[in-house]
């Protein structure tokens, strides 16, 4: 389990509502859709920056780990809220951390990581990280 450090700043909230599709005979969100919640969070982040997400881009992120901390169940209906922080950029990579809540209940759901990393896809090597995500960094 990766915990977010206090220095991490919190760089946006998504909003994701939760569909019936999402859930387990438990009437939970599965466990592997927590992870879905965590993509479209980043992917809204990464959209914001201007940055390309087209499959035929020269270079994009990748995630070399992943993890989430399972707190309290969701379950439908629901509303969920993902923030997500970014800390200290390396050269070509960057961890996020998730916080993920439900609209009108401010406790903890899930937590979670993720590091990400910058490649050229031709040559599948690490590149250095986008302008905009080192400025975002430095907000």
């Amino acid at each position: 389990m990766t915990q977010r450090p206090s220095e991490a700043i919190h760089v946006a909230t998504s909003i994701i509502p939760v569909r019936w599709a999402d859930l387990d005979v438990m009437n939970h969100v599965n466990n592997t859709v927590y992870f879905r919640y965590f993509e479209q969070a980043r992917i809204d982040w990464v959209t914001a920056l201007g940055l390309p997400l087209a499959f035929d881009a020269p270079a994009g992120m990748v995630i070399v780990h992943a993890d989430c901390t399972f707190l309290r169940p969701v379950t439908y209906p629901a509303v969920c809220e993902v923030r997500v922080f970014i800390g200290k950029p390396g050269r070509s990579s960057i961890m996020h951390w998730y916080e993920l809540r439900c609209s009108g209940d401010e406790a903890l759901h899930a937590t979670g990581s993720a590091k990400l990393v910058w490649i050229d896809k031709a040559s599948g090597r690490s590149i250095p990280l986008p302008e905009a995500v080192r400025r975002a960094c430095s907000s």
